[in-house]
């Protein structure tokens, strides 16, 4: 090794250093690499041309549009999760399925699948689920280690189920490796990849990993019946009325995340506009939760309703085909009409939509909502550019050419690097946030990945799914510490640690499934 690749390496262990060691995350990737980057200057090892290339290369990273998914994403999360329909779900789908065994278990992973559907925030789905379930599930008779387990377990499907932050970020940054593998390795391929192909290739797998949480805690109900046991009904309870009141707490929040979704992995909206799509989405639900017993609350709810109407009304009308662009020169009578009814649509929708806006501002929640989407957004953006300038001093010390030659010479070829890169990032997701891993990681070991030929989708849904499972994994993963802080005193530790390991091996299989089958990784955004 050289001089400049022997700084390169103790460069990158003394930010894994710093970092765990709780350091503030963005100055510690931008302090430790211009340090390093000074000693490079003086002993001869660096080129300080390329601290001046910095500012040319951080402006066009922030100000790409696919980012701006990123605040709208979040802005959606947090609303949803202080409007309380995961409180609603939790309550309605525990009663409805609490005689099946493990029918409690059950909904919590279903609600849990949902609520990170809706948020994409890993930290805000498992303190909001062990909160409003952990102590349900204890008060009625399930074990400690399966209770609080299935919590965490399901808040990590928040990194996988999209619409997720992991996968907009990690889109982003595997675009960028594809790119990269594509100028320096002379790949013969114009593909290119986009948030929709990870949302597309993440649905297969999320789904599976869903069903297989829900049946695990079936077989346990099965095998012991004492750590998930059945619930009778409430007395005098109707069948059909619990089943219509568990449907209508569904209904709203999988209305908006097929219309995100769909929306996007149809080509009708890209990937910024579907996430606008779902913060408007979320304030008109925060309005349809209102009690509607005061003047306030009707108008809310009806605020709601216009909104609502006017989209849809506008996306029926534009799935017609007919031509709505006012620019024409020859309009026809039907382009007449349906351009005057656009235009009506669209003003009922936006005052809908203004009219909900002033009634969350005035109760407050807007304002908190938008503190938190502030608060998160400037961590991922400064977390961004320290991770630039990390990438741009590592990159000048020779760093990315040190890493293509270890993979390159690792034993087994292609398939002995990807394991060797997929077990560092595991080991990593023990002490790291997925952010810091997906900023500083892949762009240093995806480009040469890419360029033994792995599908770039495939590569994105398999480090996911391996991020996930070290959110999961004792004794530093993320969900287990916020689980971890709110959970009651009678969960002790070693039963949360004991309850998670049956659900890290399930993590594993599915991980190996998706290697040794990439289809359910590729079939959807090949389809597509």
């Amino acid at each position: 090794m050289s001089g400049a690749e022997i700084l390169a390496a103790l460069m990158f262990l003394s930010v894994c250093g710093a970092l765990m060691s709780g350091y503030n995350v963005a100055f510690t990737l931008a302090g430790t690499s211009l340090f390093f980057a000074g000693i490079g200057v003086l002993t001869g090892t660096f080129d300080p041309v390329y601290l001046l290339s910095m500012p040319g290369r951080i402006y066009p990273l922030i100000t790409r549009e696919i980012l701006i998914a990123v605040p709208l994403f979040v802005f959606m999360g947090v609303m949803l999760e202080k409007s309380r329909i995961a409180e609603d779900l939790l309550e309605n789908m525990g009663t409805l399925f609490g005689p099946m065994r493990g029918g409690l278990g059950i909904s919590v992973i279903f609600v849990g699948a949902l609520l990170a559907a809706s948020t994409g925030i890993v930290g805000a789905t498992v303190v909001t689920m062990g909160l409003l379930s952990l102590p349900t599930m204890l008060n009625r008779g399930y074990a400690p280690s399966l209770a609080s387990a299935s919590i965490a377990a399901s808040g990590t499907l928040g990194q996988i189920i999209p619409p997720s932050i992991v996968l907009v970020i990690l889109a982003d940054q595997i675009s960028n490796a594809f790119q990269e593998a594509q100028r320096s390795y002379d790949l013969d391929t114009d593909k290119i990849v986009s948030v929709g192909d990870l949302f597309a290739g993440a649905l297969l797998p999320g789904f599976i990993l869903v069903a297989a949480y829900a049946l695990y805690i079936f077989a346990v109900a099965v095998i012991k019946p004492a750590d998930a046991p059945a619930q009778d009904w409430p007395e005098g309870a109707d069948a059909k009325a619990l089943l219509w009141k568990s449907f209508r707490s569904m209904l709203p929040p999988i209305f908006l995340i097929v219309a995100v979704l769909g929306s996007i992995l149809s080509g009708y909206a890209t990937p910024t506009r579907g996430a606008a799509l779902g913060a408007l989405g979320a304030i008109l639900l925060a309005c349809y939760k209102t009690e509607a017993t005061t003047r306030l609350g009707r108008v809310s709810q009806i605020a709601a309703y216009l909104s609502a109407a006017g989209l849809l009304g506008l996306v029926a009308l534009d799935l017609t085909g007919v031509d709505l662009r006012i620019s024409q020169t020859d309009w026809s009578g039907v382009e007449k009409i349906s351009i005057t009814l656009a235009a009506g649509l669209a003003l009922i929708g936006g005052a809908g939509a203004l009219l909900a806006t002033l009634r969350l501002g005035r109760t407050g929640a807007l304002g908190e909502v938008s503190r938190s989407t502030l608060h998160i957004t400037a961590m991922v953006f400064v977390i961004l550019i320290g991770a630039t300038i990390f990438s741009l001093v590592f990159r000048g010390l020779g760093g990315d050419e040190m890493v293509a030659r270890m993979l390159e010479n690792a034993p087994g070829g292609p398939t002995g690097a990807f394991i060797l890169v997929m077990v560092m990032m595991f080991i990593l997701g023990f002490f790291l946030d997925f952010i810091e891993i997906t900023f500083v990681v892949v762009p240093l070991v995806a480009p040469p990945l890419l360029a033994t030929g792995m599908d770039p989708v495939w590569l994105g849904i398999v480090m996911a799914l391996n991020l996930q499972t070290s959110f999961l994994t004792p004794p530093f993963g993320f969900a287990l510490f916020y689980l971890r802080g709110v959970a009651p005193p009678e969960v002790t530790t070693t039963a949360l640690y004991k309850g998670v390991l049956p659900f890290i091996a399930i993590q594993i299989a599915i991980i190996a499934l998706v290697i040794a089958f990439p289809g359910l990784a590729t079939a959807i955004p090949e389809s597509l």
